[in-house]
Parts: C-alpha cells; sequence; structure tokens
C-alpha cells in the first residue's frame, strides 16, 4: 500500500505536478521545460466548463509532455463568452469559431456544442491541421459519425490526433475494472446490465431546450445517456455489441419554449408559447456481445428522485464486478472461485497510488470526484498528441457508438425487431 505524502513546504509544487505546473500565462504560455499545446475550446455551458476544468489542472497534477494553455474560447454570445473567459482562464475569446480554426496559435479544437454543429466543426478542425477532441455522442448521425472517422484517419497520417469525449472511461474504478477484466479476474462473460437514471425531466413545464430537439440532439436520452453506457459497456467488456432489441418512448411531447439562457441542463420558460418534443424520453433495449454474452440497458431523463444514478454490472464465469456512479471511488468485485462459507461481493476503495490515475492526486482513502473526469481525459490526450499514439476512444469509436444508436431507433420503429450492427 502507498504510503500518504508528507505535507509539501511553502511554495513547492504538489506532489505529482513536477517542477512547473501551471497552464502559463504570457502569450506562449510554454514552460522551461515543456512546449506548448494551445487549445482552442468551441462551447462555455456545461461541458465547456468541465473540459476548461480538465484543461487547467491537468498540468498543475500530471507530469507532462506537453503543457496545455487555455489559448482562445468561442461563442456566439460576445459578453457571455467573455464572462466564461474570465471565469474559466482563458487567455483570448471568438465569436466564430471558423476564425478559431484559422488562428496559427491553437494546436488542438475542442468540441463542446450541441450534436448539430460536431461533424462541421470537426471536419474544419482537422482539414486545418488541428488536433481535436470531440464530446460525445461523436455525431448525429451515422453519416456523420463516418465521415468524421475518415477525414480522422486521414489527418492521423499527417500526425494529427481526434479523441471523443466519453469521460466515465476516465473514472478511476471504471478503468480499474477494465483492467481486471481483460486480465481474467472474472473470466468468460455471460451478462452485462446498465442503467442510467436521471429526473430533470419530469416536469412538463420544464421548457424545451436544445436537448429535446432532434435538429440540434440527434435523440434524447438515447444520445444523451445511451451513449455513455453504450460506451461504457463496450470499454469494460472489451467487446462490441453485436445486435439490439428496443423500445423507446417520449411521455410529454409538448413543452414551453424556452426564455433566455440555458442554465445548466435548464432554461426559463416563456409564456404560453409551446413546441413540439421531437426525440426520446426513455430508452430500453437488450442485446448481444460479440462473444454471446447478454447485454441490457435503460436510459431516461424520467426516472424520479434519480439525479446523475449509472450503475453497470458484469457478471462473468467466475466472478462480477459492479460500479455506481454516485459511489464513483468505490468498485465491487465478488471472486467466484471463492469458497462458499466466506465467498461475497467485496468493495474495493478505488483511491491507492496503484490504481489508474491515482498516483499524482491525494493519500490512500480521499477520494475523488465528476470534474477529476475530465483532468484525466486531457492528462490522456496531452499524450497521445505528444507521442503520436491513437488516442482512445478514437473517432472510430465513436462511430460504432453511433452504429448502436441508430440500431436502437431502427429496432424500436419495428416493434422491437431484433437490429443486427454492422461490423
Amino acid at each position: 500500500m502507498g504510503q500518504p505524502q508528507q505535507p509539501e513546504e511553502a511554495g513547492a509544487p504538489a506532489a505529482g505536478t513536477g517542477t512547473d505546473s501551471g497552464t502559463g500565462t504570457g502569450p506562449t504560455g510554454a514552460s522551461a521545460t515543456r512546449p506548448p499545446l494551445r487549445v482552442g475550446m468551441v462551447g462555455y455551458a456545461f461541458m465547456g466548463a468541465a473540459h476548461s476544468q480538465g484543461w487547467r489542472t491537468a498540468g498543475r497534477v500530471f507530469d507532462l509532455p506537453l503543457n496545455p494553455v487555455l489559448a482562445a474560447i468561442c461563442g456566439r454570445d460576445a459578453d457571455a463568452v467573455r464572462l466564461a473567459a474570465d471565469r474559466h482562464g482563458w487567455e483570448s475569446t471568438e465569436t466564430d469559431w471558423r476564425t478559431l480554426i484559422e488562428r496559427d496559435d491553437i494546436d488542438l479544437v475542442d468540441v463542446c456544442t450541441p450534436g448539430d454543429s460536431h461533424a462541421e466543426i470537426a471536419l474544419a478542425a482537422l482539414a486545418a491541421g488541428k488536433h481535436v477532441l470531440c464530446e460525445k455522442p461523436l455525431a448525429n448521425t451515422v453519416e456523420e459519425a463516418a465521415a468524421m472517422t475518415s477525414a480522422a484517419e486521414e489527418a492521423a497520417a499527417r500526425g494529427r490526433i481526434a479523441m471523443v469525449g466519453f469521460n466515465y472511461r476516465r473514472v478511476p474504478a471504471t478503468a480499474l475494472a477494465r483492467r481486471m477484466v481483460a486480465e481474467g479476474r472474472i473470466g468468460r462473460l455471460r451478462h452485462v446490465r446498465v442503467t442510467y437514471l436521471q429526473d430533470w425531466l419530469v416536469d412538463p413545464e420544464a421548457p424545451l431546450t436544445w436537448r429535446l430537439r432532434k435538429d440540434l440532439a440527434g435523440s434524447g436520452a438515447l444520445g444523451d445517456l445511451g451513449a455513455h453506457i453504450v460506451d461504457l459497456a463496450q470499454y469494460l467488456t472489451g467487446e462490441r455489441i453485436a445486435g439490439v432489441s428496443a423500445l423507446t418512448e417520449t411521455f410529454v411531447r409538448e413543452r414551453p419554449l424556452p426564455a433566455g439562457a440555458p442554465r445548466g441542463l435548464s432554461a426559463g420558460s416563456a409564456d404560453g408559447v409551446t413546441g413540439q418534443v421531437t426525440v426520446d424520453d426513455a430508452a430500453v433495449f437488450t442485446g448481444r456481445l460479440t462473444s454471446g454474452a447478454l447485454v441490457s440497458f435503460e436510459a431516461t431523463r424520467y426516472a424520479t428522485g434519480r439525479k446523475n444514478a449509472l450503475r453497470i454490472e458484469v457478471n462473468g464465469e467466475r466472478g462480477s464486478l459492479a460500479f455506481d456512479l454516485e459511489r464513483l471511488n468505490e468498485l465491487e468485485y465478488h471472486d467466484g472461485t471463492e469458497p462458499g462459507e466466506h465467498a461475497g461481493f467485496r468493495r474495493i476503495l478505488v483511491t491507492e497510488p496503484e490504481h489508474p490515475y491515482l498516483d499524482a492526486w491525494w493519500p490512500p482513502g480521499h477520494g475523488l470526484g465528476y470534474e477529476h473526469t475530465f483532468v484525466h481525459q486531457a492528462r490522456d490526450l496531452v499524450h497521445a498528441v505528444a507521442e503520436g499514439v491513437r488516442p482512445e476512444p478514437s473517432f472510430a469509436d465513436g462511430l460504432q457508438v453511433q452504429r448502436v444508436l441508430a440500431a436502437v431507433e431502427e429496432s424500436a420503429g419495428k416493434n422491437s425487431v431484433y437490429t443486427p450492427i454492422a461490423p
């Protein structure tokens, strides 16, 4: 077991940071030993704030080969984007993403916009010779995701990196679970069951934000929550989903139009004016992995009392693993080879320095939170850029998730007919 670090002397860098851990305050932002990676981000709301936290913190915690610099943030509202830049530490602002992409002082473009603009921005950024990080789901359609993946493959030949932001891979407990599955700790897989439950749409008077419009979001709970759990299931198991049988439902079909700027997942309502909800409110689907193991999924934004309840359990011939996002510093493990008289699930407290990502953080027992997944995401992407290696999850991984989402919609539209997913 790792030992707690001794308290740092006043003015000394924190453990695991190296000798220069700032994000850079001058025009170049480079430290004495590390060249800069100058980031331009498009979007500044919920995900923009989360990604800003990641970029701002990664170099202060991990010894990185490049120094992330928050060079520019972009949004259409000049006043709002200026406030976001001041709050999150960005050096400059733009109101047109095309101008941001054209800047010579931008090395990487981080796309945090609604799904309808992911493809256009990412394709332009890759064509301009930038590295790209794109929020999930990768696109609104399989066709867009395929075009983005092709562009990413072409860019890779020119030394440019493209990654999609499935941040729940970066929870130390899920990364540990992946390691244990890969090591064969639970044996051949039999079952995977995943739920992702929220309740922020239970009120029928909640406004019609962009997440409820298919032209902007692509789908509803399916793309918003289902994309996360499809990727997480495939990541933990190391297998792809081969086919699905699905049901979807929209419970409230008309909502008040929003008034004013969105606040997190919500917005104010315009009096008396409504619009049509064009996405699903909930999706339930079953399927098979390529090995034949059975999988089940539920994604909803109507689970009253559930705020951000993601849970996944993987059962194998030799044991089981279970993870709950509301207890994200823990992993449940059952070793099925132990004698029955003292067998059962046990809690692994995932805070040891031997666990993924945790050698740079706090002493054992001092837990992390949601925001740290974005720090780990930034850390991994910086290493991929510096080392010229294929990042995970890649745009190809994002395309695979998109194919699963499309198959779910197709199956639901055909009264749950089993729908294979093209390899």
